[in-house]
């Protein structure tokens, strides 16, 4: 059973939901340890003291500010729970806005919200708002030492939480979103619609996995049996110089192989042609 990351409640008016947070969303990678190349022993980052010149241990750990060059403030724990907000302990939702107005940039760390017994109904109730209206609620909450702002939203039949970045955490890209100058004909926006139209399909999360995870693995399994693993020659694209050709090509290129069936969809067919037999 996964350990939450926040206890608390969501309150909207007068009502109040007690809730958890689980962390909905976390990379996952194989990962590679850095190796002492002589004796392939791992290294790792102990934590050292150097005016005593040993090791530490975790529990003589404290933090602290560093106000000028070696001066330090120290914040002991009990100190920084008195100065907690009340969001620590309580999600006021603030305002509700509409869906269609928040751009996914803004979403950080995702968090199922799980309801306590005692908040089942407050909590459907809520989910069922905010579908029927299409609304988001935006709250403050203060986990990890951080206040946060936070969107709450309807997803697969439950609430999520999203925390959000803050304007002055959005970036700038020097000449991003310049494209004035590059004058485009009607008919290579028509062929360009019909492309984006030949390859539209309902989106399904499992169709898409990390590639280089996948071959990062099968080589890994590949060292272990003793096999090396040769790379397949990547096709080379030539420069797009006519882009009304470049489209037409696409298109029937995207046409031809929706005609050809997946591998998967003639494996899937060709087990029901079995079981069919078999029968």
């Amino acid at each position: 059973m996964p350990s939450s990351s926040w206890k608390g409640a969501i309150t909207f008016g007068l009502i109040s939901i007690p809730i958890r947070l689980y962390a909905a969303a976390r990379t996952y990678r194989v990962e590679l340890h850095q190796l002492h190349s002589v004796c392939k022993t791992r290294l790792r980052q102990p934590l050292f003291c150097p005016t005593c010149n040993r090791m530490v241990d975790r529990s003589e750990v404290v933090k602290g500010y560093e106000y000028e060059d070696g001066k330090y403030i120290l914040l002991e724990p009990d100190e920084i729970k008195k100065i907690a907000p009340r969001s620590a302990r309580s999600m006021e939702i603030l305002a509700f806005v509409k869906e269609s107005e928040i751009d996914p940039l803004f979403f950080d760390s995702s968090y199922f919200i799980v309801p306590e017994d005692a908040g089942r109904k407050a909590y459907q109730l809520l989910l069922k708002t905010l579908e029927a209206t299409k609304r988001v609620g935006i709250a403050k909450v203060a986990m990890h030492q951080r206040e946060y702002t936070v969107f709450i939203r309807p997803y697969d039949h439950g609430l999520t939480l999203h925390t959000m970045y803050f304007a002055n955490e959005i970036r700038e890209a020097p000449g991003y979103g310049k494209t004035e100058e590059a004058k485009l004909k009607p008919q290579e926006i028509k062929l360009a619609e019909q492309l984006v139209e030949d390859l539209s399909e309902p989106f399904r999360l499992s169709k898409y996995h990390d590639e280089f995870q996948d071959r990062l693995k099968a080589l890994i399994e590949a060292k272990q049996k003793g096999r090396e693993i040769t790379s397949a020659p990547e096709p080379k694209r030539a420069p797009v110089i006519d882009m009304m050709a470049a489209l037409k090509k696409s298109i029937a290129a995207s046409r031809a192989n929706r005609k050809e069936p997946h591998p998967v969809t003639r494996q899937a067919e060709s087990r029901r042609k079995h079981a069919r037999r078999a029968s």
